[in-house]
Parts: structure tokens; sequence; C-alpha cells
């Protein structure tokens, strides 16, 4: 059966048509973000493993943790959903598993690293990185295991930031070698770094986090464009915002022990019960009473 998502999202971005993608990490943030006009949403790797198993990402997560959240959000929107599929969860034959279950999850894209396994989060310390030779089996396994060619595997290098410009170019373009549909360098620190990535890879789709925890340049959509990127993801910014909330309601709740005055909005009953689909549950009931 045909994904009408996973044509749309190959589509545009075989077209290099930019677009942003926000960070989801549970069905609550999905449900919101899919509410608005996105052209997909991205299902970060730290926000999830931090909502879901209240852990670091620090390769603590298992293939079947992030899977099965990937079945659940993919699922529960309508919008095309780009999963973050870490280092593929062990040696190749964990690649090859991890692509065959994102895809029947319902993922319409993934970007595996170049990381060792386990991995760390991008914007943290003590990264160390797989040979180019291992990173390009990764993903010749990951190519040959879709079963989908709108499926779309996105190559991601972390060595920007660990071994310096020269190594992310020489290692992207072997990484591109492989048939990848996209190149997701991780860690710019500057406009001059994004330049040399885009102007040397003009040939292939660009992906770049936006990361509000990083050091990479905040620009706009428009310079992006005029850069070169294709898809801008911003991963931790509705994960950092509840968290920052939460934090605030509670220390409220603690200090004042009650719930009055407080500066933040708070969702209305009416709205949350819409929101999760209760609608639905209430046409459903009527029409069987």
């Amino acid at each position: 059966m045909v994904n009408v998502n996973r044509e749309k999202l190959a589509k545009r971005i075989r077209n290099k048509n930019f677009f942003i993608a926000p960070g989801v990490f549970d069905m609550l943030s999905a449900r919101i973000a899919d509410k608005l006009e996105f052209n997909a949403l991205y299902m970060t790797g730290y926000g999830t493993v931090a909502s879901y198993l209240g852990l670091p990402d620090a390769g603590l997560a298992s293939y079947r943790d992030m899977v099965n959240r990937v079945g659940t959000i993919a699922r529960g929107v309508s919008k095309p959903l780009i999963a973050d599929a870490d280092t593929g969860y062990g040696g190749l034959i964990n690649v090859a598993q991890t692509i065959k279950g994102y895809e029947s999850s319902g993922a319409c894209a993934l970007h595996i690293e170049d990381q060792v396994n386990p991995k760390r989060c991008g914007y943290t310390k003590g990264k160390q990185l797989v040979s180019t030779d291992e990173m390009c089996k990764r993903l010749k396994v990951a190519l040959d295991s879709r079963i989908d060619k709108n499926f779309l595997i996105i190559a991601r290098t972390d060595s920007l930031s660990e071994e310096g410009i020269a190594s992310a170019c020489r290692r992207s373009e072997s990484y591109i070698k492989t048939g990848v549909d996209m190149l997701f360098v991780e860690g710019y620190r500057s406009i001059k770094e994004m330049r040399e990535i885009t102007s040397n890879f003009k040939n292939i789709p660009l992906m770049i986090n936006l990361s509000e925890a990083g050091n990479t340049p905040k620009l706009d959509s428009d310079q992006l464009m005029e850069l070169g990127f294709t898809l801008a993801i911003f991963p931790g910014t509705a994960f950092s915002a509840s968290a920052a909330t939460m934090q605030t309601v509670y220390q409220k709740l603690y200090n004042d022990k009650s719930s009055f005055n407080l500066s933040i909005p708070l969702l209305k009953g009416d709205d949350m019960h819409k929101l999760m689909g209760f609608e639905d549950i209430w046409e459903f009931e009527n029409k069987w009473k």
C-alpha cells in the first residue's frame, strides 16, 4: 500500500523545497504540533528518551524503547514523521532491524549517525566516532533494508565538533556516495562552516539542527534557504519550554500550596478534551446509544 505521507515528504525533500519540522517527544506534544500546518514532525531522541524513560540521551534507550515510541506517534498524527534512530542500536544486523522496524511503524524518514555505540547527545561532551568505512556500511545496510524507496535514509555526522570541518567534508562525501537521501551535519558553530558544507554538497538535500542548546548560529528561514538548506529541525524548543513551565508550576505549588494566581496560561478543560479527541468519543457514543 502506498504511504501518501512518505510520498509527499520524499518529493518535497528531493525537490529541495525548504521546510521546518518541530520536535515532538510524546503524544501530547505530537497532537499539539499536528494541529498546525507543518510539513513534517521530528521525533527528537533527547526529548523522547527523557520523557519516556527519564534518562539522559547517552545510548541508554534500546531499539525497542524507541521503535515503540515511533509507532505510537506515527499512528497518532496526520503529518509525516522524521525520527532519530541514533546509531542503529548496535551492529549491522541491528541497523537492519531498526530500518525495518521504523519503516513498518509508520515513520517517513530517519537519520543514522556515525558515533560509536552507545552514543551521546550531539551537544554533550565525550563523543567518539566510528571509522568512515564502518559508517558507510551502516548506511549501505540501511538502504538495503528498506522496502519503500520513499522511506528516506538521512546520514548524520558528528565529526564537525570532534574532528573539524575538513573531516566533516571528507566523511560527508563518502556517506553521500552510498546513495543516502539527505545529509545532516551536526553541530555547526559558525556561518562559515555552514557555507563550507552547503557549497561543497549542492547535489543533495541538507538538514540542519537549530537546537537552542548548541552553538549553531540562530538564522531565520530566509537565511537558511539562501545558504542552501532544505530542512531545519527544532528538536528541543517545545521540550525545553514544557520542562521550564513544569518547573515553575511545581515550584509555585510547593511554595504556595495553591495554583491561584499562576502567571502561566493553562489550557482550558474543554480545549484539552478537544485536543485529546474526546469529541470523537462522544460522537461514537451518540451514534450507538
